[in-house]
């Protein structure tokens, strides 16, 4: 047997142990050498199933004492539901919640559980206060020229080299900087869709895309999205008649979290090139993996150049830099006379910082962000399962900052809102990642948040109002 299916065995086997209740928490799992033994295994592929259960949250390494079952309880919390939106374009857009949720960002009397960045706590502020000051230093004119179109050639370089991790094997001259991951999207929709045209995208899906696809006059159609796997491909097959574009985030979508496989991404990118729709792939959380291994991106199985692949640092390292990229394809020379247009240069100097900190830093930040929040998505979900209401369900995200909850459909998330913010706690209600009736009993929760006793008794106290509602 091959072994990458090999440890996914094995790894199956356990997890299904554990979720059944057979291996119960604080329960000591065999060790490297036995799972050899027994399994017939290498060490590395023995330690590749420890890994892979670590990436599920179902298992904790002790040094110098082995493995063992998570504490958490969230492996007793059922998954929500997979999604059932109407497959008829909606654009009944939630203007008013998304700005009232909005609006705290930045307010510091505010425990913010609605928007999807990470904590400032979690950044490397100084070492990129640095970087600015040595950008200023290094660049000609101390950055005060404009930067050639396609953006600043370190950075590009930099995201080239680090394509390589997932398959994307770019060379700078694939890709296009821009003013963060929005700006990305934007362009990327403004040069293929038209008022009128249908996209299809996941549902639930992050609200700035609904808002944006609504402002450029498009028609959105929302796909089935199993809170683990992604968008149901059969569903995905019956619309294509019916789109014009797609817009998907593979690698832990927000808000649930959930990741696509391999075999699904790749036969999604061969459904659309052989129907000539172009996929907008947006990969600004595909670094945030909790696992060993990054997962690969549609774009990795891109032949014909059919798919936009959108990034940014924006959920990784510096929210208000906005530096973003889009590796366009084919459709490269529609996006660079987009960029040209409406914003000729991105900011050099900031350019230049990311650029030099990619190269001599970065990897380190993320592997000690990934392990926060890890070990965040822990807590917050042993939180949940000890405070929330009975019946309570939650996404088992592999990466990313999102959490979704889904409650009993007594329990509306709006009148949750509004009740939470009385206590300086702002959530995400579900009606925000849709344009249709449905979520209305689900919520979002970033999990980028520092874990302290704070954030824990605000958590605990988004429980209690819960069940206040629910009687």
């Amino acid at each position: 047997m091959d072994k990458k299916y090999l440890y996914t065995e094995i790894a199956n086997g356990i997890a299904a142990q554990i979720r059944n209740g057979i291996l119960k928490s604080g329960d000591k799992l065999p060790s490297v050498r036995k799972l050899c033994k027994d399994h017939q295994i290498s060490m590395n592929t023995a330690k590749r199933v420890f890994l892979e259960l670590e990436s599920q949250s179902l298992v904790d390494s002790k040094p110098q004492s082995g493995y063992f079952v998570s504490n958490i309880l969230s492996v007793k919390l059922p998954l929500p539901e997979v999604s059932k939106p109407s497959l008829i374009a909606n654009n009944d857009e939630p203007d008013e919640l998304i700005n009232k949720v909005y609006e705290n960002i930045g307010k510091k009397d505010i425990t913010i559980f609605s928007i999807g960045i990470p904590s400032g706590d979690l950044l490397p502020q100084a070492k990129l206060k640095k970087e600015i000051i040595n950008a200023t230093r290094t660049l000609k004119e101390g950055g005060t020229e404009y930067e050639e179109i396609q953006g600043n050639l370190k950075l590009r370089r930099m995201i080239a080299m680090r394509s390589l991790q997932w398959g994307g094997n770019f060379h700078e001259h694939d890709l296009v900087t821009t003013n963060g991951g929005m700006n990305a999207l934007s362009f990327c929709l403004m040069a293929l869709g038209k008022p009128g045209d249908t996209i299809a995208i996941e549902s639930p899906c992050y609200p700035g895309i609904l808002q944006l696809a609504n402002g450029l006059g498009l028609k959105v159609l929302e796909l089935p999205t199993h809170p683990t796997t992604g968008i149901e491909i059969d569903a995905l097959k019956k619309v294509i008649p019916k789109i014009d574009l797609c817009l998907l985030i593979p690698n832990y979508n927000a808000p649930l979290g959930s990741l696509m496989s391999d075999e699904h991404k790749k036969e999604v990118v061969k459904i659309l090139s052989e129907n000539n729709i172009p996929l907008i792939e947006d990969d600004v959380y595909g670094d945030l993996y909790f696992g060993s291994i990054r997962p690969k991106c549609c774009k990795s199985f891109d032949k014909e150049g059919n798919v936009l692949y959108c990034s940014s640092i924006s959920k990784t390292l510096a929210p208000g830099y906005r530096v973003g990229w889009i590796a366009p394809g084919k459709y490269k020379d529609k996006i660079l006379k987009l960029k040209l247009l409406h914003s000729t240069s991105s900011i050099s100097i900031v350019n230049e910082a990311v650029a030099n900190f990619m190269k001599n830093g970065y990897e380190k930040h993320l592997q000690q962000m990934r392990k926060s929040l890890q070990n965040n998505y822990q807590n917050f979900t042993q939180t949940i399962a000890e405070s929330f209401p009975e019946g309570t369900k939650t996404s088992r995200p592999q990466g990313g900052l999102s959490l979704w909850v889904e409650f009993d459909r007594k329990i509306k998330t709006t009148e949750l809102y509004d009740l939470a913010i009385k206590e300086n706690i702002s959530i995400a209600p579900g009606r925000m990642f849709t344009l249709q009736d449905q979520f209305e009993n689900c919520m979002r929760l970033c999990i980028g948040l520092p874990w302290t006793e704070e954030i824990q008794l605000k958590l605990r106290q988004v429980g209690t109002l819960a069940k206040k509602i629910y009687g």
